[in-house]
């Protein structure tokens, strides 16, 4: 009698448990998935790490998939960074002769094109270079009018052929005259009859510094206004001593999720109280980008053979671990990751994925919960 109580309870057991794990799966939200023909007969799915989850419970549970990709760089390291125009993309105004400002067309921060008037100025030196101007062109039409008469009584062996190429000779110096005070007054953009010239932007950009108003003088000798090219920007940072050596002009550099650029150049020199190098790299013109502003730079370097990037939203940390979540046949596969290493929406993984593979994008926190029931 006491053998075959035994007998009932062995039985008994097992029944038992294929009952519980019945009931557990006609109460979920769908239909259990279909065994990984690679797995089945191992260990059970929970021990693997795989969340056996089929596509109905899947989508209950808002889970979105994005792809693992090769990675072709890796962040090496974010740092302090100031905003500056580029040495080569700052231009300053000068005013071509002393005088008075007429008047202003433009004030510090505004956009200008290239060749827009800056500001209108009299000068008594434009009026005198206009007025010899007008007395050059005088003389060379004399000199052109008896250089002329000279060559027609030379045709005709009046005069000796050596008198005609004198005056050929004064004309054409009269001509040269004329020609350079021209000259002059159109590189000042100058009215000689006036006695005004205007200064022009010489490249496109924003005013930075306007120090003139109307009724000022000018003496020839000042800028009063400095243009920066607001196609580029130039950004200075402290790069750390670790990484001096590793970091060369060429490499990508981020500001943000949006703006890119590359490193110009690297300072060999170490300051020895931070312990860092300068590096300069550029960027382009984007909202928000201003001269002088402080701003954070991510300097990226080649990613090692077999790193894969996925959106950031895919790491998680379980139990202190980073982990993503990867869609297999049957299931969600838990897959602990290292060298998670996150720049903006992207991070990289030298570990644990591998190009191609689905990765859960949404719904993790579902997993992660279900994950850590069992």
């Amino acid at each position: 009698m006491r053998v075959l109580k035994r007998n009932h309870v062995l039985v008994g057991v097992p029944v038992l448990l294929l009952t519980l794990a019945a009931a557990w799966w006609l109460a979920g939200p769908g239909t259990a998935p279909s065994p990984d023909p690679e797995t089945s007969g191992a260990q059970p799915a929970a021990e693997q790490g795989i969340l056996p989850v089929d596509s109905k419970q899947a989508e209950q549970l808002g889970i979105r998939l994005a792809p693992a990709e090769a990675a072709n760089e890796t962040l090496l390291a974010t740092i302090p960074a100031l905003i500056q125009p580029p040495a080569n993309a700052r231009v300053a105004v000068a005013a071509t002769f002393p005088g008075v400002v007429v008047r202003t067309l433009v004030v510090e921060g505004d956009s200008v094109r290239k060749g827009q008037p800056l500001a209108v100025i009299s000068s008594r030196d434009v009026l005198t270079i206009g007025a010899d101007l007008a007395r050059a062109s005088a003389r060379r039409d004399v000199a052109e009018a008896n250089a002329a008469r000279m060559m027609q009584l030379s045709r005709e062996g009046i005069i000796a052929a050596a008198r005609a190429d004198e005056a050929e000779a004064l004309a054409a110096e009269a001509r040269a005259d004329v020609a350079e005070k021209a000259r002059i007054l159109r590189m000042a953009n100058a009215d000689g009859a006036n006695g005004t010239y205007t200064l022009t932007a010489p490249i496109a950009g924003r005013v930075t510094t306007a120090a003139l108003q109307a009724g000022d003088p000018v003496d020839g000798t000042t800028a009063p206004y400095v243009i920066d090219a607001v196609d580029r920007y130039e950004v200075e940072g402290q790069l750390p001593e670790r990484l001096v050596g590793m970091v060369r002009p060429g490499m990508a550099v981020r500001m943000g999720p949006d703006i890119a650029g590359r490193v110009t150049a690297v300072g060999a020199a170490i300051d020895p109280m931070t312990r860092s190098a300068t590096l300069k790299a550029e960027i382009p013109a984007a909202p928000g980008i201003i001269a002088g502003k402080a701003t954070s730079l991510s300097v990226f370097g080649p990613a090692p053979e077999g790193a894969v990037s996925v959106p950031t939203a895919a790491v998680t940390m379980i139990d202190g671990k980073a982990v993503v979540f990867v869609a297999v046949r049957s299931g969600f596969a838990m897959r602990e990751v290292t060298g998670a290493n996150g720049s903006g929406d992207r991070t990289v993984l030298l570990a644990g994925v591998t190009p191609g593979e689905q990765v859960v994008i949404a719904g993790t926190s579902a997993l992660k919960a279900l994950a850590l029931s069992q």
